[in-house]
């Protein structure tokens, strides 16, 4: 499969998932531009947790979001994936942040009437959808914007918004100059990794040739793990392969055990450890070597790979656009259109008829 050639990716890609891709870094500058000519659903200091509602490509910016701030937030951030807030989840020190791309998501329109029936503070980031209406009815705060796409496509608008809110609340120093080296970096690197650039020279095609017949394995730790479920979604939902991550260091007293059987299978794996050269704990890094260096032993194919830039986000986001782009070329390879993701659309229509 020659991934050089735009005319195939244009054929193969007609709802432009590439363009999407590239518009990761023009999204958070968006985002963080319209966060901030919106209303608060609180003042600084009046909450004292958060819980951040959402499903796929809307949860995981609460994912990034957590562990972006997670050496500075005062109040706890938690990720709900399910059709129930936990118990804690009350009143008005409670901020729920209700994500759904669509506004339909069900899952987080589940939990937004239940944030209301407890009296916590509300705020809703999506599109529009029934999640807009819900959430302004029940005096909540919604924060919609513009922007066509599958959920995974639209990423940066949650994830700048989150670091908007999260800046705002003051639960961070300013993020300003954080925002402005991420957007500058990725837009220096989309030149790198953009299809105009040449397999030759461009990692993200190559790291997706070296996936191809291979299950990907992705490990990250701290900063990077819910980059490591970014990587793994996007391989799932892109390229329509199976794929896994894992955390460190928990990963370092189990799953590494399992590299014996079947010795047949464990040739065809691609694991791809994450690191942060400048946030990791030192422990960790040293883990992610020796790590490394005994799955090559055990003859298992790995590949460490650094992220760049010099704040939390940019490394974090420096990760994400990179994944984002081998899980398309990795699409591209298997000859699939990026786009469509029919297993989720027959299960919506399965739940749709049952209720």
């Amino acid at each position: 499969m020659d991934l050089d050639d735009l005319d195939l990716f244009r054929r193969l890609d007609p709802d432009n998932m590439l363009g999407h891709i590239d518009a990761f870094p023009d999204q958070i500058a968006a985002a963080w531009e319209l966060a901030h000519t919106l209303d608060l659903p609180a003042r600084p200091g009046e909450v004292e947790r958060i819980v951040i509602c959402g499903l796929g490509g809307s949860a995981i910016s609460g994912d990034l979001l957590a562990a972006l701030i997670g050496d500075t937030s005062p109040v706890p951030i938690t990720v709900n994936r399910e059709y129930d807030l936990p118990p804690y989840a009350a009143g008005p020190q409670t901020l729920v942040v209700a994500m759904s791309h669509s506004g339909t998501t069900e899952e987080t329109l589940s939990c937004a009437r239940q944030a209301a029936e407890r009296g916590a503070r509300l705020l809703a980031v999506t599109t529009g959808g029934q999640l807009d209406g819900l959430v302004r009815q029940a005096g909540g705060v919604s924060w919609t914007y513009t922007y066509h796409s599958q959920p995974r496509g639209a990423l940066g608008w949650p994830y700048g918004m989150a670091a908007a809110l999260a800046s705002r609340l003051e639960l961070v120093p300013d993020l300003s100059a954080d925002v402005k080296e991420t957007i500058d970096l990725l837009r220096q690197d989309r030149a790198v990794l953009g299809a105009q650039n040449p397999s030759a020279q461009n990692p993200a095609k190559r790291m997706a040739g070296q996936l191809i017949g291979r299950i990907p394995f992705i490990w990250g730790a701290g900063l990077l793990a819910p980059v490591a479920r970014r990587w793994k979604t996007q391989l799932n939902e892109n390229a329509k392969t199976c794929a896994f991550f894992d955390v460190l260091p928990e990963l370092n007293h189990n799953t590494v055990v399992g590299i014996e059987f079947p010795p047949e299978l464990l040739r065809r794996l691609a694991l791809i450890q994450l690191i942060s050269p400048r946030y990791e704990h030192p422990r960790v890094a040293l883990r992610h070597q020796a790590t490394h260096d005994l799955l090559l032993g055990e003859g298992i194919a790995s590949d460490l790979i650094r992220a760049h830039g010099e704040s939390r986000m940019a490394q974090q986001a420096s990760l994400i656009q990179f994944g984002d782009y081998v899980s398309y070329y990795t699409a591209i390879a298997y000859s699939t259109d990026p786009t469509p993701i029919r297993p989720i659309d027959i299960l919506k229509r399965r739940l749709a008829e049952v209720s």
